[in-house]
């Protein structure tokens, strides 16, 4: 393999320094180092009052490759990431949004409690490096009132928290197949009233199908001061600058004997998207008493975006700022939560021709401009909860969730023309939350009754010739949940077992005009319910030997209720986009002597592919393991060893799915994202505590 090693020698060069000043320093003055591992349930949860999320921490995600953010977030029942690539990924939680044709939207995403769901709902995991993720908190459904009351809920990340009083260097390097590298070197520094994590990451990698070539360089900064008895300061500042190719999805033949193939239109234009994306943001927390605290933050967000495709190129830049403040406290048997949060952006961007085709097989070339558009979205959303306690085992949850949204549209290559501006000014909408909670020897019973809603795009309340439509409204839906988590076996064994309906009402659907055109509309009613059970064991087979099973299971039951589209009627039919049954399982061993095995399954059911119920994607299981060692070389210095197998079976399935694709020019549908082949990774980590 050709493997440029960035990061690497630099800290190869800096570990025998380290050593030597390790050795002129006592022993006795320096704790001995190794990676603490927050077990899921010693996190707290940010999920306001009795509201019910799930979290997984660093140990979900060490079970796998450090680019594989789909599998590790896979594992939580109800949430299913559809990856096309890298940069490719689309979010669905129990269902909502399977519709969206490309990327994630319908729930709301936030970085350290910083909102970074764009001003048109989307969202984008891959803009984060999984190695600094410490948590991800998912609250599935609209009963996260603090979070945005959305139909899909919201995903809460975190950094990983410096490691009290310590300074620290730690560098992860990681090779695999397909050419790919990976280098994560992190500065860490805590003492009394100052955390500070600085991180650089590089990715590279050729892919596994024709034109799939991934580059992105980041940096990440995070830092907390106390500036007082009663406030602290926080700064977060988040860059990355990534190139990706995009492979784009194929068809059932190409699927089916050559997945490694890219669609050859994208292969000779070469398409792909360049991105630079920084996020910064303070925040400053005041505790006014033991009672109330208030923890208020602003933000700023800019994407440069660059996209050939063989249709167009793509030219748009976003700006995004705002500010977010939530109060919280108790008072004798009651808790509450009370603020606001105000997203605002401004997206400029425009088309070009792609003169690939006259290039001399140099791939896309730019050429006259096509469009010139600005759009101006702005998101206003007031918040509160009140959990009262009634007794030590019963308590009930009140929330509301107010929203605003307005869009406003400007067409600057058409300037002068009747339908060169554009404003959407939807009317606020009021959202409940009620809950209950039961707590018994075992475990505990909740019960919840939300409101939740989607708002359309801009892009969607336009018509094709680019006029407002006054009649497309935002999804709206009320969800009912019933769930408990038990404990048993002296806290051996944890369940955690959920069933939901949810009706969403003016069903919005992306109605494809053209290759890359869509349109929404409101198209009637869909049912979502589900069964989601989340079981971990965890035993001790020897004095030496850690023996941890785990399961998480989806039941799926999703369909239309009332869905016409012409002549067509679906209704009755399954969501389309959707799998019905899915299962995540694994082992976890681990030697007390630092040696750890990780087997993991996946299976996922098939997809329905069309409205019409006519085509489904095949079911599939996939199988991953990883093997990984970890000591201590001396009080100052720790190394990891690990080595996986991805794929053990070499299977071919669709990782993720393009429903309802149309074959233009006589060519067939393409519905298919194809999953890597088996492939391999392997990786080391030094770590050095001044």
């Amino acid at each position: 393999m050709n493997l440029k090693l960035k990061g690497l020698p630099f800290f190869l060069m800096l570990v025998p320094t380290l050593h030597m000043l390790a050795q002129d320093t006592p022993n006795d003055s320096i704790t001995q180092l190794d990676e603490i591992i927050l077990t899921q349930d010693a996190i707290p949860k940010k999920a306001t009052g009795i509201t019910t999320s799930s979290k997984i921490s660093a140990q979900t995600f060490e079970r796998f490759n450090p680019t594989d953010i789909p599998s590790a977030i896979n594992q939580i029942s109800g949430v299913y990431i559809l990856s096309g690539a890298i940069n490719t990924n689309r979010i669905t939680i129990r269902g909502i949004g399977a519709r969206t044709p490309y990327g994630t939207n319908k729930l709301r995403m936030y970085f350290n409690g910083i909102p970074v769901t764009n001003g048109t709902g989307s969202s984008t995991i891959e803009a984060y490096d999984l190695e600094n993720l410490g948590a991800v908190e998912v609250i599935k459904g609209p009963k996260a009132t603090a979070y945005g009351s959305n139909l899909g809920g919201a995903i809460l990340l975190d950094t990983k928290a410096s490691v009290q009083e310590k300074t620290q260097l730690i560098n992860s390097f990681t090779i695999g197949s397909y050419n790919m590298l990976k280098d994560n070197l992190t500065f860490t520094h805590s003492e009394d009233g100052f955390n500070m994590s600085l991180s650089y990451n590089h990715l590279e990698t050729d892919g596994y199908r024709q034109n799939s070539q991934f580059q992105r360089d980041g940096l990440l900064l995070n830092t907390q001061f106390r500036t007082g008895q009663k406030s602290s300061l926080a700064l977060l500042v988040n860059y990355i600058d990534y190139t990706a190719h995009i492979p784009s999805t194929i068809n059932q033949t190409d699927f089916e004997e050559d997945p490694t193939r890219a669609p050859s239109n994208w292969l000779e234009s070469q398409g792909y998207e360049a991105n630079k994306y920084i996020l910064t943001g303070i925040s400053h927390t005041y505790q006014f008493s033991e009672h109330l605290q208030n923890t208020t933050s602003i933000f700023y967000a800019y994407l440069d975006h660059y996209e050939p495709r063989p249709f167009d190129i793509l030219d748009e830049f976003t700006n995004g700022f705002g500010f977010r403040s939530q109060f919280s406290g108790n008072w004798n048997k009651t808790q509450f939560t009370f603020g606001g949060e105000l997203y605002k952006d401004e997206y400029h961007w425009g088309t070009f021709e792609n003169l690939y085709e006259d290039n001399n097989g140099n791939g896309s070339l730019q050429g006259l401009q096509l469009s010139d558009n600005t759009e101006f979205r702005r998101q206003f959303n007031l918040f509160g909860t009140l959990t009262y306690s009634f007794s030590d085992s019963f308590s009930a949850q009140f929330g509301l969730n107010l929203n605003k949204t307005n869009y406003d549209f400007n067409d600057l290559f058409n300037q002068g023309a009747a339908n060169a501006s554009a404003v959407r000014d939807f009317d606020a909408i009021l959202l409940p939350n009620l809950g209950v909670n039961y707590k018994f020897k075992h475990g505990e019973l909740y019960a919840n009754v939300s409101r939740g809603f989607s708002n359309p795009s801009l892009e969607e309340t336009l018509t094709p010739g680019g006029i407002i439509n006054p009649d497309i409204s935002q999804e709206k839906g009320t969800n009912f949940e019933l769930g408990s988590t038990w404990s048993l076996f002296e806290k051996k064994l944890r369940a955690n077992i959920a069933l939901y309906r949810m009706n969403v009402e003016n069903l919005l659907v992306a109605q494809r005009v053209g290759e890359d055109q869509y349109i929404g509309r409101n198209a009637g009613e869909t049912r979502h319910q589900g069964l989601e059970m989340d079981l971990q064991y965890q035993e001790k087979l020897s004095n030496n030997i850690t023996f941890s099973p785990y399961l998480s299971y989806t039941l799926n039951d999703h369909s239309f209720v009332d869905f016409a589209d012409g002549d067509n009627d679906y209704s009755g039919n399954p969501l389309t986009g959707v799998p019905k049954h899915r299962l995540s399982s694994g082992i976890d061993f681990q030697h007390a002597n630092g040696l750890q095995l990780n087997l993991t399954h996946q299976f996922v059911d098939e997809i329905p592919l069309t409205d019409t119920n006519s085509l489904n994607s095949d079911s599939f299981n996939v199988f991953h393991a990883k093997l990984a060692f970890r000591t201590s070389i001396s009080p100052q210095i720790s190394l990891g060893l690990n080595a996986g197998l991805n794929n053990v079976f070499d299977s071919n399935y669709a990782q993720s799915v393009l429903i309802n694709a149309v074959g233009f020019g006589g060519a067939q549908p393409r519905y298919y994202y194809p999953g890597n082949g088996r492939n391999y990774f392997a990786g080391i980590r030094a770590s050095y505590v001044f």
